[in-house]
């Protein structure tokens, strides 16, 4: 019984993973073909960074059970810490392919870090305290980073929160971060095959650590607190690994939003509170603690906004329609009832037993 269960679970795993690899191989014929509109080429990357955002939620939402709403913040921490890495190292480092490596992790750890420090305190507490603490250090972060501005000149990097004329440079220096208009001039070294690689690693990170003896912790602490104290499991340990990987992640996919663009600027839609919404949706309507469901509902809903633009004043109106209409069909009682009556493994079923009689 317990080769044929984690049989079923390498083969989920399978499917999971050749999802994604399927959906570059086609990509990839698709725009060798000439077949993919600049629209739609353009959105490749940022598609990426929606899925690895999405799954690394799933993460703290769905499998630890907390629910955060600050995901954006973590993401913008990556983003400014890894620009600011590449606009500095890019003399130093010429090679694109070595300094955004090494970019990814800074960006990494730049998340990991913050999202220690905020788990620390938050996660010992209960209820939806970690819901309110995420959602102000993402509102604090994005208006922190607006009111920074950096320089660097010969004698070294100089920080005002004032102006850029505050900064007292010498003649030549260059300002790195200028407030409200963010960074200008990071390397543009984020590619559609970099954030297939990414997502199979954020694939690989949360799919080993859901299956390993730490993500069985983790369940048991989400499905009942008490008993697993009682059994010796160190709750706010693993509830800590759990937001501060995720937290990581989140980082990791700033690092892509970052590199594929010229200018970086902490705008409320790229990192306030409607980016982290946004986030949770992916999440919740892909099914919560679905990691497949999560991909293909990040998917799903960053395309579907871009295919109804011509639509006008109707697209919106449409993409609501379209959420409301998949969570009744895939949450409520008589839509999962009518999937499982007429899913495949039903069908088939019905079909082995028609045969039989």
């Amino acid at each position: 019984m317990k080769m044929k269960a984690l049989s079923k679970n390498t083969r989920s795993n399978l499917i999971t993973y050749g999802m994604v690899v399927t959906a570059y191989v086609v990509m990839e014929i698709l725009l060798k073909a000439g077949m993919v509109s600049s629209l739609l080429r353009g959105l490749l990357v940022p598609l990426c960074m929606y899925v690895i955002l999405a799954v690394s939620l799933n993460l703290v939402v769905g499998i630890s059970g907390e629910l955060s709403l600050g995901h954006a913040g973590f993401m913008c921490v990556g983003a400014f810490s890894s620009a600011l890495f590449s606009l500095c190292m890019k003399e130093a480092v010429p090679a694109g392919a070595l300094r955004f490596f090494l970019a990814i992790l800074i960006g990494a750890a730049a998340g990991a870090l913050f999202g220690f420090l905020i788990g620390v305190p938050v996660l010992r507490l209960r209820g939806d305290y970690l819901a309110i603490v995420t959602l102000a250090f993402g509102e604090i972060i994005k208006n922190v980073v607006n009111i920074i501005f950096l320089g660097r000149d010969v004698n070294g990097f100089h920080i005002s929160i004032e102006d850029a004329f505050s900064l007292n440079m010498e003649p030549g220096g260059e300002v790195l971060i200028n407030g409200p208009q963010g960074i200008t001039g990071t390397p543009q070294d984020s590619s559609f095959f970099i954030g297939i690689v990414l997502i199979l690693i954020t694939l690989f990170v949360v799919i080993n650590m859901v299956n390993s003896r730490t993500g069985r912790a983790i369940m048991a602490i989400r499905d009942n607190r008490i008993a697993a104290e009682s059994v010796g499991i160190n709750v706010t340990k693993y509830k800590l690994l759990a937001f501060t990987v995720s937290a990581s992640l989140a980082g990791v996919a700033g690092v892509l939003y970052a590199h594929n663009l010229s200018t970086l600027a902490a705008q409320p839609k790229n990192f306030g509170y409607n980016m982290s919404i946004m986030i949770l949706v992916f999440v919740v309507l892909g099914g919560i603690g679905n990691i497949r469901g999560s991909i293909i509902a990040a998917v799903v809903l960053t395309l579907l906004p871009e295919m109804l633009r011509s639509l006008n004043d109707y697209r919106m109106l449409m993409y609501a329609v379209v959420l409301i209409a998949t969570m009744i069909f895939t949450s409520s009682p008589g839509g999962q009832a009518f999937r499982e009556r007429y899913s495949l493994k039903a069908l088939i079923g019905r079909k082995n037993q028609e045969k039989e009689a």
